[in-house]
């Protein structure tokens, strides 16, 4: 569910960050939307919810592995249904 960034909302200084870091986590977890951390009008760090970003890396870790298997059936690596049921102890 991640919506588009507001920058007049979702860009905190970290000094502000430092006097109410609440205030960010509860932004984060009520928008789904990261939150940047400047010092001095640069970027320094992004604050996200843990379910965010739990959700972000397990659905970057499915898409490699469906780059991969695409990769490997373009490469000629296959095996057949009963081939990987043996080896994965399968009946």
């Amino acid at each position: 569910m991640n919506t588009a960034t507001k920058f007049s909302e979702d860009v905190v200084r970290l000094s502000d960050m430092k006097v109410n870091p609440g205030r960010v986590v509860d932004q984060v977890d009520k928008t789904h939307r990261p939150v940047l951390l400047t010092n001095r009008g640069r970027g320094v760090a992004v604050v996200q919810s843990l379910k965010d970003y739990e959700a972000g890396t397990e659905e970057r870790a499915f898409l490699r592995g469906i780059v991969q298997g695409l990769m490997d059936l373009e490469e000629g690596r296959e095996m057949d249904l009963t081939e990987v049921k043996s080896r994965l102890g399968l009946r």
